[in-house]
């Protein structure tokens, strides 16, 4: 597997399972307790950072289903002033926007990679993130985020989303097979056969990003809101580093690292 490397840090390879926590900046969101506000930010960034995060996603819009939409300035001006509370921390920062004007109010402070669940599908983002010389973490999209449905429809539109990275000169990233209830097009069963499946995103010898935290799939087996679903998280989460995942996206950051640190105790050689 060819690693990616982000601000010194090292994702997949031989690198141990890194651990992405999300900072919130979106009351919009459909895990209502994660939102954080901007006063609240840099607090909560230190507490994440000592309880293990490798890396602070930062996001200022829900791309939920049914999310209430907002707009490109209103995305930038939040992310604008939660990225002000982190200027200066030396965490390592990567901002999830696939919007390319919101990325450049990004690019005035310092990031170190982006999260795009449009899976470059839009060429000046690309452009841009190239440009900029930054990390990506790109999600499986053709045409809009999630759109891919099945195992074979997201392997193939895994291969698009590669084929962009070479075409933009991008070559250091993560990716992301894209679980949750995306489009109506897609099912919970969709989402369990990608994590049970979730291995044979290897093919693509790129690291690969789990982001279930508290999704609506664990929900509906286990009938918990958001709020009560972080059994079920952890438990999806440990499979799915069996089955190959590199970094783990989670609002749950020390109990995520806790469980990270049974599995590798679990799969050390004796």
């Amino acid at each position: 597997m060819r690693p990616c490397i982000i601000n010194k840090l090292t994702i997949g390879g031989d690198a141990p399972p890194r651990v992405m926590g999300v900072i919130n900046c979106s009351y919009e969101s459909f895990y209502h307790d994660s939102y954080i506000p901007t006063n609240e930010i840099h607090k909560t960034a230190v507490g994440m950072a000592e309880a293990g995060a490798d890396i602070l996603d930062v996001g200022a819009r829900s791309t939920a289903p049914n999310a209430q939409a907002i707009s490109g300035s209103e995305e930038a001006s939040r992310i604008d002033a939660a990225l002000k509370e982190l200027d200066g921390t030396g965490f390592t920062i990567s901002v999830d926007t696939m919007n390319p004007w919101v990325l450049d109010t990004c690019l005035k402070h310092e990031i170190h990679a982006v999260n795009d669940i449009a899976g470059f599908a839009s060429d000046a983002y690309a452009r841009r993130v190239a440009d900029a010389g930054l990390p990506a973490f790109v999600m499986a999209t053709d045409y809009t985020p999630g759109d891919a449905v099945g195992l074979d429809a997201t392997e193939k539109t895994l291969q698009t989303v590669v084929a962009r990275c070479e075409a933009a000169g991008i070559d250091n990233y993560v990716l992301d097979p894209g679980v949750g209830l995306w489009t109506p097009f897609r099912s919970f069963d969709d989402d369990w056969e990608l994590c049970r499946h979730f291995d044979r995103f290897g093919k693509f010898d790129r690291p690969l990003l789990a982001a279930i935290s508290r999704k609506s799939f664990i929900g509906n087996l286990v009938n918990r809101e958001p709020e009560q679903r972080l059994a079920g998280s952890l438990a999806v989460t440990m499979y799915l580093l069996q089955k190959g995942a590199a970094i783990v996206r989670t609002h749950d950051v020390k109990e995520t690292v806790d469980a990270i640190r049974v599995y590798n105790r679990m799969v050390k050689a004796p």
